[in-house]
């Protein structure tokens, strides 16, 4: 019993090691290395760069109130279609009391020169009956009485201006703001019984519409130092509008600014392109767009995978195919590149393979 227990111990220390000796074989023998493999193409390559950037009008007019006062009425809202000299709102002034209690000073002071003027000139006329002035001299003192017939006159205007804003003798009003161009109304920032100011030497004023041609929209973006040295006026752009998902526009580069600017550590250059825009299409200012600027274009070249180059000190190389898994380094010469294909010039043919690196 004993010899048959230690016999079966033996067969299975046996078995042991043979088994972790096949096991430790198995793992020494490492699997042939099997090279993935890729052949060249033939297609069109587009090297571009992208500038960030938004859709605006070429010129936006905004229209201000010449008088201070409140918004008393509105006459159009954004969105819609005007002429020049279409009536955007109405005024309701609240005189400036400095310059009203100065415009009814110079009133009555035009007053009193006229009284004065006329009394004189009766006097003068009596003489004039008794030839004891000449004509001339009459004619004088005529003149200086129409002088200030029209000082007058002048002074109620200005005070008319002021508190109604329009004129006595002529259809002038200051109150009624009108569209100083043609266009689409942008905005209306205001809201009826809102007070605003006039636009003078010393502010701004308030702006009570914006106004802008829709039809002639530039795309102003921005482009970095490092590509800035790569573009021309007249380039083409492929605008894609993050708003209009696959729809994109075309547009041509017609300004690069001369100067750069710094934002957060990089220079940035400010470009602007006119955008060709089809009938009924239609573009909202602001939009933001990314703009694809074309560097260089090929139509039907040799090309591989820009992945597959390996890069050293004396130039480009590739690895081809020279037998089953068996590979040779040549060099090529490469001309454009998209990021994702490059093209190949010399060094490679269409038929050849090549080791995937």
């Amino acid at each position: 019993m004993k010899k048959l227990l230690s016999f079966g111990i033996l067969i299975l220390v046996l078995a042991l090691f043979v088994g972790t000796t096949w096991f430790l074989y198995q793992k020494s023998q490492e699997s042939p290395v099997v090279f993935s493999t890729d052949t060249p193409l033939r297609t069109d390559i587009t090297q571009k760069t992208v500038a960030i950037g938004t859709i605006v009008p070429r010129r936006e007019v905004n229209v201000k109130s010449q008088v201070p006062g409140v918004v008393e009425e509105l006459y159009l809202e954004g969105g819609e279609q005007v002429s020049e000299g279409d009536l955007i709102a109405l005024i309701r002034l609240i005189p400036n009391m400095e310059h009203l209690n100065q415009a009814q000073s110079q009133l009555e002071s035009a007053r009193l020169n006229l009284l004065n003027a006329e009394r004189e000139l009766a006097r003068q006329r009596s003489l004039f009956e008794r030839k004891l002035i000449s004509e001339s001299d009459f004619n004088q003192f005529m003149l200086t009485y129409n002088l200030q017939k029209e000082a007058v006159r002048s002074a109620e205007n200005n005070v008319s201006l002021i508190t109604e804003g329009s004129t006595t003798t002529a259809d002038q009003t200051s109150n009624r703001v009108r569209a100083t161009s043609s266009g689409m109304v942008l905005d209306v920032p205001v809201k009826e019984g809102v007070f605003v100011i006039e636009s003078n030497t010393f502010n701004e004023g308030t702006t009570i519409a914006i106004i802008a041609d829709m039809t002639d929209l530039i795309f102003e973006g921005k482009v970095d130092e490092s590509e800035v040295g790569k573009l021309r006026e007249g380039m083409d752009l492929i605008l894609n509008i993050g708003a209009l998902d696959s729809e994109t526009f075309p547009a041509t580069l017609e300004y690069i600014s001369p100067k750069g600017i710094e934002e957060q550590g990089t220079i940035n250059f400010e470009i602007r392109a006119a955008i060709t825009l089809e009938k009924g299409d239609f573009l909202r200012a602001g939009y933001s767009a990314n703009a694809d600027i074309i560097l260089n274009q090929r139509e039907d070249v040799l090309a591989i995978n820009e992945g597959n180059l390996l890069f050293e000190e004396d130039g480009t190389y590739v690895e081809v195919e020279t037998g089953p898994q068996q590979f040779e380094k040549r060099k090529v010469v490469t001309g454009v590149s998209d990021g994702i294909n490059i093209e190949i010039v010399e060094g490679l043919t269409e038929d050849e393979t090549l080791k995937k690196q």
